[in-house]
């Protein structure tokens, strides 16, 4: 536990300054180079995010959101009473508070996420809002295997609520192997709520990801600023520019920092060269349809019970059980 004066208990997993430098040379030394998307959010990735969720082009927060707000009482119905939630990547918590004033009498919420600052934001204001719920935050890269801590309760079932459509930075087979974790966490009687972004017009996913405010791309050089600042790298930022484009062929956006000069790089004694117009791979987000993620959850070992989407089939809530 990382347990400061007046600050709270977390169990502080977050990933070493180690793990980034060794995911990042490796992910360079790659053909085509790319860059771990998890590392996007240190303390101000994690603030231009959710300047990102507002942004008009940027409909999947806000439409997750919407789904929510109309269906949440039927989702907590689906769950019953006394669970045990587990959040994946809750971040601020907006999604998740809506879920949890319609659950009856939930036992634990344990968040999990790799923004240390903001969990503990958060979870601060979650113990004011549902004082009688028992919270047990972890800092941690839920992509990677982690233990849960162990809650004082006994709770029905278990939950995993993993909203936001980060499944979509998964390759399908990736997928895959993530959701069988997620069963192994569940356990017999457990259950799965997950946010998927639908397919769509190109037209719209590639304005979301490219917004007129260039939001998104600063989001995507402040991995460079990171780098710099954390691994003692020698990005140029000026010398790169975002880029994001739907792969119709994949069902995927694929998001790059384009190299715009003949430029070298340093990191821990390695050297990187790029070729203007060379791309950095910092992102894939797969669309799915509805009927091929529940076929890729009923690979995993989930069974699936119900999806709830908007007027316009943009995005989906599935709710799983396990088979």
């Amino acid at each position: 536990m990382n347990h400061e004066p007046g600050q709270l208990a977390v169990l502080d997993l977050e990933p070493a300054k180690s793990d980034f430098l060794s995911e990042t040379l490796a992910g360079l030394s790659r053909r085509p180079p790319t860059l771990p998307c998890k590392y996007f959010y240190d303390e101000r990735g994690a603030a231009l995010f959710q300047k990102i969720c507002d942004l008009p082009e940027y409909y999947i927060t806000r439409t997750e959101t919407a789904i929510l707000r109309l269906h949440a009482h039927e989702m907590a119905q689906c769950i019953g009473p006394r669970s045990e939630l587990i959040g994946l990547g809750t971040g601020a918590g907006t999604k998740t508070r809506i879920l949890l004033e319609e659950l009856e009498a939930p036992a634990v919420y344990i968040p999990i996420d790799i923004s240390n600052k903001q969990l503990r934001q958060s979870t601060a204001l979650f113990r004011r809002l549902f004082p009688g719920l028992e919270i047990l935050p972890v800092c941690a890269d839920y992509l990677e295997p982690f233990d849960l801590p162990v809650s004082q309760r006994n709770a029905a079932r278990e939950v995993v609520y993993f909203p936001g459509s980060t499944i979509g930075n998964f390759e399908p087979e990736e997928a895959v192997k993530f959701l069988r974790r997620i069963v192994d966490l569940c356990e017999k009687n457990g259950t799965l709520l997950i946010g998927v972004d639908l397919q769509k017009d190109r037209h719209v996913l590639e304005a979301a990801y490219n917004d007129r405010a260039g939001v998104t791309a600063q989001f995507n050089v402040n991995l460079l600023v990171r780098a710099n600042r954390e691994l003692g790298a020698d990005f140029n930022p000026s010398r790169w520019r975002h880029c994001a484009i739907y792969n119709s062929g994949e069902g995927r956006i694929e998001i790059y920092l384009i190299s715009e000069a003949d430029q070298t790089v340093h990191i821990a004694g390695h050297v990187f060269h790029f070729w203007p117009g060379e791309k950095i791979v910092t992102e894939f987000s797969y669309k799915h349809t509805p009927e091929g993620f529940t076929a890729l959850a009923r690979a995993a070992g989930f069974e699936f019970v119900r999806m709830w989407t908007d007027d316009a089939r943009l995005f989906g809530v599935f709710y799983f059980t396990v088979l």
